[in-house]
């Protein structure tokens, strides 16, 4: 038996393993962006399933999860603590369940693997421990209306894997992480032609990911125009004073009529602190007025009241005439509204953040154009659901997400979801806008690459120049169900032959 077997025969041993794998797999994101991390992990993990009962693989896979989200979503703390003035001990708790939630799915994937040991060692490595992580991460990004931050490919942005996000998106580069694991595994513990093959397809694999690098799956629509993103930098903690409202809208309008020789503005989520309603007719009226002598685009971020109803939603707003509007659809529970509030509210603090009572926005809702242009909007966490997405496309010929990173201060949030915002517009070959409160606001291009990005923490203004495209790339077409579908396709071979195997 080799020293990894005699070290794996050790329960306590391999769990600690687990979580140590975990924990190393999270810096692979950003900020801390050492992307081989996220691979090793998951080889390490899928050596620790190795062998082992279908509760013993659960297990593990809970204790990895631990790890991993443990260290990954640690930013949740500060919502809660810093934001939420609720107490240390309670904000540890509320992190801590938090984390529970998430780590259900890797052990969800180790229990389907271990259900399959009786396969050969190549079929197990290659079809169903990728698939089943890839399935129990799909599953991660839609129960419970879903979170699929840290979603294995997303640390891959910046690799030659990244070649392939048009095509399969996010899911399916998770897919080829997963059997690159798998290969990797094959290496340490196979002999003889196995061992070699695995080292042979491994930089195949990424040169076919770089070669796909090279191609163009959109292309531009007219000429490229310049985009200011207004950083208002308002903290947090006071933005919703009443007191400070008009504070807040001074800031905003004089940074705007800085930059009036931008073809389109863009400001953050809830930059404007009052109802739609309330400023229409004097503020924004004269600022779309001004902007219009200056052939200028404005987008924003504001409250809207629906008339006559109790109803309000987190909402972008164009400018130009006539007024669009975009109404957040996929909301942020605890932020954006409380589950079972009149059970929660008035518990502790941070079930009573302001505006924390939105109602989602229609799933059709008309077009919002801006400069001549159709945009494909997201508000806050939107973008991190690549599926959501693609509902504007193709006929939006820009992507816009806004967002209010401020809940989460120097952690590794704003980071990495600016680390996912990228995935989309590579996924979908358009240049985006990410206008934020307080950083990170970007300018990206088509190929996931950023063009000019702001500091944290400082009221300013990026400008950039952004090409409109048009066309459709395949993630466009058939967004995650390929990878689903050979995913689950994988497992059911491996079942089928499972079966067959124990019936001769």
């Amino acid at each position: 038996m080799s020293k990894w077997r005699r070290l794996m025969a050790m329960p306590c041993a391999g769990d600690a393993l687990a979580a140590l794998a975990g924990a190393l797999a999270a810096l692979a994101f950003a900020p801390v962006s050492w992307w081989p991390l996220g691979i090793f992990g998951l080889t390490a993990l899928f050596l620790l399933w190795r062998d082992q009962s279908p509760a013993r693989a659960a297990w593990r896979g809970l204790l990895f999860g631990f790890g991993y989200f443990g260290v990954g979503v640690s930013w949740v703390y500060v919502a809660i603590h810093d934001f939420g003035h609720t107490g240390i001990p309670l904000a540890v708790l509320l992190t801590t369940l938090f984390v529970g939630i998430l780590t259900p799915f890797p052990a969800l994937a180790g229990y389907l693997a271990a259900r399959f040991q009786n396969l050969s060692s190549p079929q197990r490595w290659l079809l169903i421990l990728p698939a089943a992580w890839v399935l129990a991460e799909w599953l991660r990004g839609w129960v419970l209306t879903g979170f699929p931050w840290l979603t294995l490919g997303h640390s891959l942005i910046d690799t030659p894997l990244s070649g392939f996000a048009p095509i399969v998106g996010v899911y399916g580069v998770t897919l080829l992480a997963g059997m690159m694991a798998g290969l990797l595994a094959m290496a340490i513990t196979e002999t003889g032609r196995a061992r070699f093959v695995a080292l042979i397809i491994i930089p195949a694999v990424f040169a076919g990911g770089a070669a796909l690098q090279t191609l163009r799956w959109t292309e531009p629509s007219g000429e490229p125009f310049s985009v200011a993103l207004v950083q208002g930098n308002i903290p947090q903690d006071t933005k919703w004073r009443p007191e400070l409202v008009q504070h807040t809208l001074d800031v905003y309008a004089g940074l705007t009529r800085q930059h009036w020789g931008a073809r389109l503005i863009v400001w953050p989520e809830a930059a404007v602190t009052q109802f739609y309603h309330e400023v229409a007719d004097g503020y924004l009226a004269a600022l779309a007025r001004e902007a219009r002598t200056h052939n200028t685009s404005v987008v924003l971020g504001i409250p809207v009241r629906e008339p006559g109803t109790r109803r309000y939603y987190n909402s972008l707003v164009s400018l130009d005439e006539p007024t669009g509007f975009y109404h957040k659809r996929h909301l942020v529970p605890f932020g954006d509204y409380v589950p079972f509030a009149e059970a929660l509210r008035g518990l502790i603090r941070f079930f009573d953040l302001p505006m924390s009572g939105f109602s989602p926005g229609p799933e059709r809702q008309p077009p919002l154009v801006a400069a001549g242009q159709v945009l494909a909007p997201t508000v806050c966490y939107e973008d991190i659901f690549g599926s959501e997405v693609i509902t504007a496309l193709p006929a939006a010929s820009l992507l816009v997400n806004v967002t209010n990173n401020a809940w989460y201060g120097d952690s590794f949030a704003p980071h990495q979801h600016l680390e996912m915002a990228r995935w989309r517009a590579l996924e979908t070959g358009r240049d985006l806008l990410r206008a934020t409160t307080n950083g990170v606001s970007a300018v990206i291009d088509a190929r996931g690459q950023i063009q000019g990005r702001t500091r944290q923490f400082e009221t300013t203004v990026l400008t950039g120049r952004v090409q409109p495209h048009r066309g459709a790339t395949p993630y466009v077409l058939a967004g995650n169900i390929p990878a689903l579908a050979v995913s689950l396709a994988m497992l059911l071979a491996g079942a089928w032959r499972l079966r067959r195997a124990r019936l001769k």
